[in-house]
């Protein structure tokens, strides 16, 4: 097949089988529907794949095609595709995270009687993702940037049976529109000044230096909304009220890995922008160290998870201030392949227990082998330990921090000392608490009988047929058991030269530069363990003391916001509805009163007796003439 049509096939064909999805018919009873809702599903993500795979072994560099689209005003907007072996990569982490997810949610969402819409959902979620991969303009770009925003508050209200669902999916939404309008602001600042939005031709343009500032910056608010990055960052960890695998494909993949990669596309602009840049680190440094000690003291698995990617993506945003793409997108490929790992497990042990609460875990070790140890590489990923996958990442971030802080990056030195700083602290942090998560999970004591592990579900849709934890059925092990490879391998095509060409990277030569975060890592991870050693049974974050409320809740930045945002904007929009309804509506409805009024009294006039009537046109026309009598005397 011709490459110019493969390409677009690439999020065409989820996209379309997507919307197929939404329209099937009930057929009996729901079953048939359900039965081709999963077979689309499942065939749009394999489909993606299959694309990806025939795209890489055909290209061994950029391509670029499309069309003439509409016009807006007198900017042209292409519908072009432009594809190069590093976002072929990028498209085959979200493909094999949508294949997983797509096959995963098939049992886990087995009875739920809104699989179908779910399904169709998360292939149009896959689509949008993968146009924003390959789109050569920015108006295409900008639709799948819509698109996905879309799809997660669909996908995290989906399960209307939790009262927390719909306000978190609020939430998503408002919170990520709110930096979407500095994108689109940024994006038409960008398409207005080069004369066109083709991505190739904004990247050549020579627009004035405070031009591009300015559009920098409100293209990075879209960033940390959709990134979730310091300070809009606030919508992730509520977002878990989504069903599990739809975690796994907002925080590995998708939604949070989208701004990450915009800045990678345009990042010739930043590079000539340090003011850019410098904000830029400044919020990752930020983020970094807040996910990081947030996720330290959460009692929901799946919290502990979300505070991570807010942490990781900050690793992201750190090597992109620093001025190493290369380095954010190995980061963003490994931590796609563990962070769906954690996930999906993470489902899994919920599966099971019928809780997402830490303090209702334990021994499940045992009980749940194949889960263990695919959680065990996960979390060894995530921590960075050698040789699983995330050490790999985590070491170029920490490089090209390093050599930015010596002053050999765009940005100035200390963003590259402020962006190191925070990655070896967050090294440890992270040390610590994925130590944590995986001795109250998997270690110990059971904290419930055999015969008590279903007390606590809080979600109808879990199986409720079983007396103790296993590991669960086949569509939901494998997909976990295959994505625990590339988390503990994908660091490793560091040393394959095709892989290297394709990201940037340089081939890895770390030498004494790995012993100081191997050192912390250590001391992250065995505080954690004596910590748990010297108190059995107690939770490790008891330790944090008096600040485990404020890590616990995200250093109250809700609050904040609440406080600084929510209500001001509360009480000026209950100003203007006063307004309008007394001083505006009041206006409209007096003047429509006096008419009336004014009517009744003519109509009454108008219906007076001859004689009367009579009287009134003499009396008239007497002090007409009695006027124009005395005006001409006067004259």
């Amino acid at each position: 097949m011709n490459i110019d049509a493969l390409v677009p096939a690439l999020p065409g064909v989820p996209l379309l089988l997507g919307l197929v999805g939404l329209v099937l018919p009930p057929g009996d009873g729901g079953r048939t529907r359900r039965r081709l809702s999963a077979t689309l599903g499942v065939l749009g993500a394999a489909a993606a794949l299959a694309v990806t795979v025939l795209l890489l072994a055909r290209i061994d560099g950029p391509v670029e095609s499309g069309v003439r689209w509409i016009e807006l005003g007198d900017l042209p907007v292409t519908l072009t595709f432009a594809v190069s072996p590093a976002a072929l990569y990028v498209a085959l982490a979200v493909a094999v995270v949508a294949l997983a997810v797509q096959v995963y949610s098939v049992s886990y969402l087995h009875d739920d009687p809104r699989y179908a819409p779910y399904a169709a959902q998360v292939s149009l979620f896959t689509g949008a993702m993968l146009l924003v991969v390959v789109a050569g303009d920015l108006i295409p770009l900008l639709v799948g940037w819509e698109v996905m925003g879309a799809c997660s508050y669909l996908l995290i209200g989906h399960d209307r049976r939790l009262p927390e669902a719909p306000g978190a999916a609020v939430k998503a939404f408002l919170v990520t529109r709110v930096g979407d309008v500095g994108f689109l602001l940024g994006v038409a600042v960008l398409g207005v000044g080069a004369g066109t939005f083709r991505i190739a031709d904004v990247l050549a343009h020579d627009y004035p230096p405070g031009t591009l500032t300015a559009a920098l910056l409100l293209i990075l608010a879209g960033v940390a909304g959709k990134s979730a990055q310091f300070p809009l960052h606030t919508w992730l960890p509520d977002a878990m009220a989504g069903p599990t695998p739809i975690s796994a494909l907002i925080h590995a993949a998708t939604m949070v890995a989208a701004g990450v990669y915009v800045v990678v596309r345009l990042f010739p602009l930043f590079e000539a922008s340090p003011a850019a840049l410098a904000v830029l680190g400044v919020m990752a440094a930020v983020t970094l160290l807040l996910g990081a000690l947030c996720a330290t003291a959460q009692e929901d698995i799946k919290r502990v998870l979300a505070w991570s990617t807010v942490s990781q993506i900050g690793y992201m945003t750190g090597a992109l201030a620093v001025g190493s793409p290369p380095a954010a997108l190995f980061h963003l490929l490994t931590h796609a392949a563990f962070k769906a790992l954690l996930f999906l497990g993470a489902g899994a042990v919920i599966h099971a227990v019928g809780t997402n609460a830490l303090s209702r875990m334990g021994g499940l070790r045992t009980r749940m082998p194949a889960t263990f140890w695919s959680m065990a590489i996960g979390l060894g990923a995530l921590a960075g330990l050698p040789p699983l996958s995330g050490f790999w990442s985590k070491e170029t971030v920490l490089t090209a921090a390093e050599h930015a802080a010596d002053g050999g990056g765009p940005a100035p030195a200390w963003v590259g000392w402020t962006v190191w700083l925070a990655a070896l602290t967050g090294v440890a942090v992270t040390a610590w608490y994925a130590t944590r998560l995986l001795l109250r999970t998997f270690f110990g004591a059971a904290r419930a009988r055999d015969d008590d592990w279903q007390v606590g579900f809080d979600d109808a849709r879990y199986d409720r047929d079983f007396a103790a934890p296993h590991d669960p059925p086949a569509l939901m092990r494998w997909p976990v058991l295959l994505l625990a490879v590339p988390a503990a391998l994908l660091g490793l095509a560091v040393y394959l030269p095709g892989f290297r060409a394709a990201l940037g990277l340089d081939r890895p030569h770390f030498g004494a530069t790995v012993a100081l975060p191997l050192a912390l890592l250590v001391l992250g991870a065995g505080a954690a363990w004596w910590r748990w050693r010297a108190v059995p049974g107690a939770d490790p974050a008891d330790a944090l003391g008096r600040v485990r409320p404020l890590f616990a809740n995200g250093f109250f930045l809700d609050s904040v916001q609440d406080r600084l945002v929510a209500r001001p904007v509360r009480a000026v929009a209950g100003g203007l509805r006063r307004f309008d309804e007394r001083v505006v509506d009041g206006a409209v409805e007096g003047t429509g009163t006096a008419a009336t009024r004014l009517g009744a009294a003519l109509a009454a006039v108008h219906r007076a007796a001859l004689p009367r009537a009579a009287v009134a046109v003499l009396t008239g026309a007497l002090l007409l003439g009695v006027a124009a009598a005395i005006y001409g005397a006067a004259s």
